[in-house]
């Protein structure tokens, strides 16, 4: 653990600005922006979080630890003005994030936005919650609809990933049905342009993270009879699930974790209906200047 900026346990509350730190240079090696799912990797790489560590999750919503509390490092990055999310999930270091150099400076951030919170909340001495963490909360969309995902029996939430790769391209997609399929839960033919993939895929209504057994075990099941893998989860997969999945010279596995299967399930419209909402406002200086 020599030289860790941050560490993860079940308990405890993590090195905040440590892991701010980290994520500031995460973000500079990412070119000064990126998608949270690539920032929280680029951390998990830069500081060496262990697969034991990315295991520990939330007790209310089964969100991995490390994830969560990286959502309150970015929050006060953007709250001490060193970062901006400019659009849901895409973060950028602002001019003053990309001269950050010191611990001592995050630690200055950290403990200004803390005081700042503190005088303007009506409860003082209890720090606002970051708005990035109001997002993961169980009422959240996502969060709500994982609940529904995992509840489902498991031959329905096979069912279910026959029906999104149906509506994402695939042919012939079939499922399994039975047990004792070596990790295999379907397969289906994915055309692109001329040339035609067959793809066996793995879906598993999971809680916390997917490691790199699970990959390796289902890559076993995979060889000599699938061009690539597909592996879909309800939950999230470890850095070093991502690295395995992508190991030179082995069948590439494609993953979908939870965040991302709501993403799909919501863009093909698959128990997922969003409501656009009409918003007027009434411009009071137009009026003045008639």
């Amino acid at each position: 653990m020599a030289g860790r900026n941050f560490v993860v346990g079940e308990g405890g509350l993590p090195n905040i600005p440590g892991m701010m730190f980290v994520t500031v240079e995460a973000l500079r090696q990412l070119g000064g922006s990126g998608k949270v799912p690539e920032i929280v990797e680029k951390v998990n790489e830069i500081e060496g979080v262990t697969e034991e560590e990315q295991f520990f999750t939330m007790p209310n919503n089964k969100t991995p630890r490390v994830n969560y509390y990286l959502a309150w490092a970015r929050t006060y990055l953007r709250n001490g003005d060193a970062a901006a999310n400019t659009a849901r999930a895409f973060w950028e270091l602002t001019e003053a994030g990309r001269s950050i150099t010191t611990m001592q400076e995050v630690t200055a951030i950290y403990n200004r936005v803390n005081r700042e919170q503190r005088g303007n909340s009506p409860d003082k001495g209890r720090p606002r919650r970051p708005k990035e963490v109001e997002q993961i909360d169980p009422e959240d969309w996502k969060s709500s609809l994982l609940a529904v995902l995992k509840s489902m029996l498991p031959d329905a939430f096979e069912r279910l990933s026959q029906r999104l790769l149906r509506e994402a391209g695939f042919t012939k997609v079939s499922v399994q049905g039975k047990t004792g399929d070596g990790g295999i839960d379907g397969v289906g033919v994915l055309r692109v342009n001329l040339v035609s993939f067959q793809i066996y895929f793995q879906c598993k209504r999971w809680n916390g993270s997917v490691g790199s057994k699970e990959i390796r075990e289902f890559r076993g099941a995979l060889q000599g009879g699938a061009d690539k893998g597909l592996f879909i989860t309800t939950g999230h997969f470890t850095k070093q699930a991502s690295d395995e999945a992508t190991r030179t010279g082995a069948i590439a596995i494609d993953l979908i974790d939870g965040d991302r299967l709501c993403d799909l399930l919501k863009q093909y419209e698959l128990g997922v209906e969003t409501e656009m909402i009409e918003r007027i406002e009434i411009q009071s200086d137009w009026f003045d200047s008639i």
